[in-house]
């Protein structure tokens, strides 16, 4: 069950940051469509802890410095290794295509690290962006590394939603896709969760951390090289893997 106030903590940080400057009550509630009442209860709320603040006064408010050194903390506490950035940026420049760090989210797999495509037409894809797990092959790179009994708990929360006709829609699908990825050593995907992008992945479990390395593009591109870049992550992912483990 999602928290609604959480999510709109989450939803104004967002407006901000693509903002990038002050917004007074009105703008928010105007631009997020929320109630008055409600935006004026977070945004005081908010202020009075020390997250926002009125940098001109009345020109509207704004997250304070303290939400950047929250942020800070954090990204310190538990950084995504510069090893693996790297990983991805090889394979992006070696595919063309968008290439990704991603770790489990709840059911969904969340994007760490995002070395974009150059190409006009590409995946776009940013840090923070999410696939549901049993539906994408960066997700089911990630399944691929629970116990069965992981799975089965996490199954149990999924919405089978069909996102698209090739969605897969029960256990039993996902399953399948699961055995065919480990016995082809890479997971895929073709417009299961995005009607226009394929997408290839495979587990990375480094430092302890259940990850996977995806690179995906649109299906007019990237159809025909399913196998091709499959093959391609799995070997950069091994070569990696073993040199981290010298």
């Amino acid at each position: 069950m999602l928290v609604r106030q959480a999510l709109n903590v989450v939803e104004l940080l967002e407006f901000f940051a693509a903002r990038g400057r002050p917004a007074t009550l009105s703008e928010i509630a105007d631009e997020l469509n929320w109630p008055r009442s409600s935006t004026h209860n977070l945004i005081t709320t908010l202020s009075a802890a020390g997250y926002l603040y009125e940098p001109r006064g009345k020109g509207g408010f704004f997250p304070s410095p303290s939400i950047c050194e929250i942020a800070r903390r954090i990204g310190e506490a538990e950084p995504l290794p510069e090893e693996l950035e790297r990983l991805a940026e090889d394979v992006a420049a070696a595919t063309g295509e968008t290439t990704a760090i991603c770790a489990p989210s709840g059911v969904h797999a969340l994007f760490l690290y995002v070395a974009e495509s150059s190409a006009m037409i590409r995946y776009f894809a940013k840090v923070g962006s999410r696939t549901p797990m049993h539906a994408s092959s960066s997700g089911r790179a990630l399944l691929a590394q629970f116990s069965e009994a992981e799975r089965q708990a996490l199954y149990r929360k999924v919405d089978f939603e069909s996102f698209t006709s090739s969605s897969p829609t029960n256990v039993a699908e996902v399953e399948a896709r699961l055995k065919k990825g480990a016995a082809r050593g890479y997971h895929s995907s073709a417009a299961e969760y995005s009607a226009d992008l394929v997408g290839v992945a495979v587990s990375l479990h480094y430092d302890g951390r259940r990850l996977s390395l995806v690179t995906a593009g649109p299906i007019s591109r990237c159809q025909d090289k399913v196998d091709e870049f499959g093959k391609l992550v799995r070997r950069r992912a091994e070569k990696f893997l073993a040199e981290a483990a010298v």
